[in-house]
């Protein structure tokens, strides 16, 4: 299996984050079920239905993506609780440190747009997210990672 790349970009606030997204979309450089938007509600949680709760078809989701490079309990609305702390020791590609600085800046009000990408396209992305205003970090992930990721948040509870 090969890698993926989660390219992260913070943005000023959710309306930046969320044109932003679009107009990514429309330049056609990721599909649309490849990017999210990270921002948190007033409770201070993932807005789920910006990122998604599960996949669709093969692979794991955005929403399951960005759920590993939050901190646990910023991840615990997408993913679940016992999952995002078991997802959280895998590291992917993003220490602890950079988590928590990443969920500093979310809870301070930024929002983040997050895409899923095949490694070979994460530098075009990356350049059109800086383009948009946005602060953009690249994290490789590999498809197993995602795939393990993906399973434990879509298997049946008990």
């Amino acid at each position: 299996m090969g890698n993926k790349t989660v390219v992260l970009a913070l943005f000023a606030n959710e309306a930046t984050a969320d044109s932003a997204a679009q107009a990514l979309k429309d330049s056609g450089l990721a599909s649309k079920d490849a990017v999210g938007v990270l921002v948190l509600n007033e409770k201070g949680e993932v807005k789920t239905e910006k990122v998604g709760k599960r996949s669709t078809g093969k692979g794991a989701g955005i929403g399951v993506a960005l759920a590993l490079f939050t901190p646990v309990g910023l991840a615990v609305g997408v993913v679940g609780g016992g999952l995002a702390g078991a997802l959280h020791h895998k590291g992917l590609g993003m220490d602890k440190a950079d988590r928590e600085r990443l969920g500093s800046e979310l809870t301070g009000g930024k929002a983040a747009v997050g895409v899923l990408a095949p490694v070979s396209e994460a530098d075009a992305v990356s350049a059109k997210l800086t383009e948009l205003g946005g602060t953009a970090e690249s994290h490789t992930v590999s498809d197993d990672d995602l795939e393990e990721a993906n399973q434990a948040a879509t298997a049946p509870t008990s």
